[in-house]
């Protein structure tokens, strides 16, 4: 019953008049939750659309070097593949391979050359890592901001309905509905950015897996270059 009347007053009070007529820190922590809201769905967005293309360079690198007969030809032509992740270990691994064979005039030093495929992989990963955090700091401390907006206008209602006199709930009702405006507030926050930082984690795992794949198929390559 008592949930059923603050369901009906909050329905009667617009939204926006209850923000305008918060408090300083209430609002303090409404605009911390929108400024991480724009944040969040800034690297989103962006991250999004950059997997997308990676992925698309990516199919279009491999088959562009599945068909090469050397890593020359390969490299003359990784430039219009440049958006793939690929492409940053082929060049790691084709520097290396260019050190090797003018000093020496093969390849000699094999684990160097792995090592340094591992090099330009963990560069990469660590690019495609960029500004992950900020979604895990959204989704994590977001309901506590709100959540501490919400017990701050609920004391500060509580404190109002005392100095008032007036022991009833729909004195007490807005004061609670402001309040729980910053928690509705938090979980918009943190629920997209949780949502996200997870299908993004595992968008990076599989650009990992598909770069240790190709790091066995370069060196495939390279071996088979030098027997000829």
């Amino acid at each position: 019953m008592i949930l059923s009347c603050v369901g009906g007053l909050f329905l009667q009070l617009n939204t926006w008049d209850l923000v305008q007529s918060m408090g300083p820190l209430p609002k303090a922590v409404l605009a911390i939750l929108v400024l991480l809201s724009l944040i969040s769905w800034a690297v989103i967005l962006s991250k999004w659309a950059s997997f997308r293309r990676a992925r698309s360079a990516n199919r279009s690198f491999l088959r562009a070097f599945r068909k090469a007969p050397a890593l020359d030809t390969i490299a003359a032509a990784s430039e219009q593949f440049r958006r793939s992740p690929l492409v940053v270990v082929f060049d790691f691994g084709y520097s290396e391979v260019s050190r090797q064979m003018k000093s020496r005039g093969s390849v000699t030093n094999p684990l160097s050359l792995e090592r340094t495929l591992q090099l330009g992989m963990s560069e990469e990963l660590t690019r495609l890592e960029r500004n992950m955090p900020l979604l895990a700091t959204a989704a994590t401390v977001s309901p506590f901001i709100g959540l501490f907006g919400t017990v701050w206008g609920i004391i500060d209602a509580f404190q109002q309905l005392s100095t008032a006199g007036a022991a009833s709930l729909r004195a007490v009702a807005p004061g609670i509905s402001e309040a729980l405006i910053t928690t509705a507030m938090g979980l918009f926050v943190a629920i997209p950015a949780a949502i996200f930082y997870n299908m993004f984690g595992s968008a990076i795992k599989e650009f990992g897996s598909r770069m240790e794949d190709f790091q066995l198929e370069f060196l495939n390559l390279t071996e088979r270059t030098l027997e000829r």
